[in-house]
């Protein structure tokens, strides 16, 4: 490498093209990284969507978690959205994952299967 590409290297920020990805050091507007990645993750899935309550890490506050759903950001947040308004709660997507406050497995089990998603409750 030239020394002017080790300075380049670790640019953030050009006043030619603004803001650049850090992975692929292109344009953000040019960037496909992000999208890459969430093809990945929903081709990494099996399928099925699984439904589970956790407390762990809540200070004993329950939640009902949705993960594996085989849908992009923005589709799984507009399905988040559905979900909460369904169970009458609140809650967040997190990494991929959909967390809806209070046990409401059965109420989302019924909602996600007539979707047409494939549904399996986990964990106790």
């Amino acid at each position: 490498m030239s020394s002017l590409q080790d300075q380049l290297r670790g640019l953030v920020y050009s006043t030619e093209h603004g803001e650049t990805c850090p992975t692929c050091r292109r344009p953000l507007a040019e960037c496909e990284c992000a999208a890459q990645a969430e093809s990945a993750r929903i081709a990494a899935l099996d399928g099925i969507v699984r439904i589970r309550r956790e407390t762990s890490g809540r200070k004993g506050k329950g939640v009902t978690t949705v993960s594996g759903v085989p849908l992009a950001d923005t589709e799984l947040k507009a399905l988040a959205k559905t979900l909460k308004k369904r169970c009458g709660t609140g809650g967040a997507v997190k990494e991929g994952v959909i967390e809806i406050q209070g046990d409401h497995r059965d109420v989302l089990k019924a909602e996600l299967e007539s979707q047409g998603f494939q549904v399996k409750l986990a964990g106790g």
